[in-house]
């Protein structure tokens, strides 16, 4: 059976790019069970409360909601169990020393399959402040105005 290509992305965090700002993204395996790759490529996981953490050395993901499987039986695995990341060692000592910076953490920022294995991106992530989110508000609401005044100047229209 041929190896699918490409990216098919199943579930992205969009929250967080508004909650955080990441200064950096890794990408990693996820060490899965049967069930929970099959109810992946059912398209169903959400990374809303999900973060990562460093625990002897290895990087695991907690809270992330993979449902159970649809037709899985006594095998089906529990939905929010904590999943090991599969990193290289010299990113892992890279990511753990910048997490022992003062606040910083791991975000998962999208899961998605490429070619074929399931990966997750991670961010390394700052929070944001209240203000911070209104100036990126009005940021993206003048680049909007901008965009729209060269659009109408284009179509002959100003």
């Amino acid at each position: 059976m041929p190896r699918e290509k490409g990216r098919k992305v199943v579930a992205s965090n969009k929250k967080a790019r508004h909650d955080y700002a990441i200064l950096d993204t890794y990408e990693a395996g996820i060490a899965l069970t049967g069930t929970e790759v099959k109810s992946l490529r059912a398209g169903r996981a959400s990374l809303v409360d999900a973060f990562g953490q460093v625990s002897n050395g290895e990087i695991f993901l907690h809270q992330m909601h993979i449902p159970e499987y649809a037709q899985g039986t006594w095998t089906n695995h529990e939905p929010r169990r904590t999943r090991k990341l599969l990193l290289n060692r010299l990113e892992i000592s890279r990511l753990v020393g910048k997490l022992q910076e003062s606040g910083l953490t791991l975000v998962p920022l999208s899961v998605y399959f490429s070619d074929g294995w399931a990966k997750v991106e991670l961010g390394l992530a700052r929070g944001k402040k209240s203000y911070d989110k209104r100036q990126d508000l009005a940021k993206r609401d003048a680049n909007r105005e901008i965009q729209r005044a060269v659009g109408r100047r284009g179509k002959g229209m100003e």
